[in-house]
């Protein structure tokens, strides 16, 4: 026997999500307008079919997939640049939009994008042997950066996140690691950036990249350093 799941997405629109997975690279293999609009999208072996509701909000969708792959890096590379080919940018925030690059504490190294219909791809490949939930680290500031993690970038809570960091930053008592301050700076700008505050997340940037780093402690941050540089071009422009 063999099987394949391919999930079923909802959308308001048809076409928009169309023109969206085309301009990632995807073929469609299939679209119908009536009696009820539905389509197909593929891209080597990902398949993706969608269905139209006209009373669907796509503002408040919970629905997604999860891809896993075997070369994340390329295919996150590949993505931003067909997105910035085909918007002109590379869209962080509102519909659609493509978010970072990072290894999550469940043993996958992945980046959430969301279609114009609100659905969320999550495309990740498996980096450890132990696919579980690690357990929220004790120290304050890792901790810290534990969940907002989580909130960010699998649960997608920004608000949430943008607590946890903003009572990290706020400590006073303890001091985090210039590693550490970097990376909470650098997420805060991030939500801040993607809750439509812009200046706010430049100002965050700017002290983020004010702090002192030795050359260890700057290759641990590679996927913070290079989030801020996006997050500057999306800003401030290339």
């Amino acid at each position: 026997m063999a099987e394949k799941t391919i999930p079923l997405l909802p959308c308001q629109t048809i076409q928009p999500v169309v023109d969206f997975y085309t301009a990632l690279g995807f073929a469609t293999t299939f679209l119908q307008k009536s009696p009820y609009p539905y389509a197909v999208v593929e891209r080597g072996d990902i398949e993706l079919q969608f269905f139209g509701m006209k009373a669907y909000d796509p503002a408040v969708s919970y629905s997604g997939v999860y891809v896993l792959t075997d070369d994340v890096e390329s295919l996150f590379a590949d993505f931003r640049a067909r997105l910035k080919a085909a918007y002109g940018k590379i869209p962080a925030r509102g519909l659609p939009r493509i978010g970072p690059l990072k290894n999550m504490s469940y043993g996958v190294r992945q980046f959430l994008m969301t279609d114009p219909g609100g659905n969320s791809i999550r495309i990740g490949q498996q980096i450890s042997e132990d696919q579980s939930h690690r357990r929220a680290p004790s120290e304050t500031f890792a901790r810290a950066l534990h969940h907002a993690a989580l909130f960010v970038d699998s649960k997608e809570d920004l608000e949430g996140a943008a607590k946890v960091l903003d009572r990290a930053l706020a400590v006073t008592d303890e001091t985090p690691t210039p590693a550490q301050l970097v990376q909470l700076l650098v997420l805060r700008a991030d939500v801040t950036q993607r809750t439509g505050h812009p200046e706010a997340a430049t100002a965050l940037l700017e002290r983020a990249q004010a702090v002192v780093l030795t050359d260890d402690e700057r290759e641990a941050v590679t996927d913070d350093l290079r989030r801020a540089e996006e997050l500057r071009e999306a800003l401030l422009g290339p």
